[in-house]
């Protein structure tokens, strides 16, 4: 772990799961049928495994399998090499890019909420090879790791999906406040945030609206936590909505 003081994690969270669970069951008749529809669509048009995994870290640092749709062709990744959040990918299948447009390709997540791996608000998990570069980059980067990781969450509400350490510095200011600030109205705030992403006003100002009136918009130069982890400009202007 870093040197700096780590961030206080509320009692709340040793309930948290029980309430993600709750909050899954009650959504399952509407997720359920959209699930088991682009599962069904990507069987039928592109050839591979419907379902994939990758190595991600939870809480603690601990290894786990996350699931998804798969979205993109068998060995893409091979042929094409990784390409950069916002680029056009030649990797996605035509079914994967609508479900990756509305997310949808991690529905299947929520068997990894449902085996305590992860919850529905929460910093997104990292891959291991990555967090092993980012510790050594981004003070206080480990301290991500104090909770179950989510399938959305205050970070990647207001910074878009990136690979790189500018981009992930700021997004782990966002992480460290979001666990100090752990609630369930928090939590519900961000996810009323998370529907809205998906209505989008093309205007640079009126398109965060949304996420200010829920109070879930953030400068983060504002946060405490960038004093101690350091942010670069910020333009609020080119937050964008990509997979995370």
């Amino acid at each position: 772990m870093d040197d700096i003081k780590p961030p206080r994690v509320p009692p709340y969270c040793r309930f948290k799961w029980y309430i993600d669970v709750f909050i899954t069951i009650l959504t399952l008749p509407i997720l359920g049928p959209v699930l088991l529809l682009f599962m069904f669509l990507t069987w039928l048009t592109s050839k591979g495994p419907v379902i994939y995994t990758q190595i991600r870290c939870g809480k603690n640092g601990k290894p786990f399998k996350m699931y998804k749709i798969r979205s993109m062709y068998v060995d893409a990744e091979v042929r094409h090499g990784p390409v950069r959040p916002g680029e056009p990918d030649p990797r996605v299948t035509p079914i994967g890019r609508i479900m990756r447009r509305l997310h949808l390709d991690e529905l299947t997540q929520l068997v990894n909420v449902w085996r305590g791996e992860m919850t529905v608000v929460g910093p997104r998990p990292a891959r291991p090879e990555e967090i092993e570069v980012f510790k050594k980059e981004i003070p206080g980067y480990a301290y991500r790791m104090l909770v179950l990781p989510g399938l959305t969450g205050y970070a990647q509400l207001n910074h878009p999906a990136d690979w790189e350490v500018k981009g992930v510095r700021t997004k782990t200011i966002f992480d460290l406040e979001y666990i100090e600030r752990i609630s369930f109205w928090f939590d519900m705030r961000i996810l009323l945030g998370t529907a809205f992403k998906f209505i989008r006003i093309k205007h640079p100002r009126l398109d965060n609206l949304p996420l200010r009136m829920l109070g879930v918009y953030r400068d983060p130069h504002e946060s405490l936590w960038a004093d101690i982890i350091g942010v670069e400009e910020f333009d609020d202007s080119t937050i964008v909505y990509n997979k995370n």
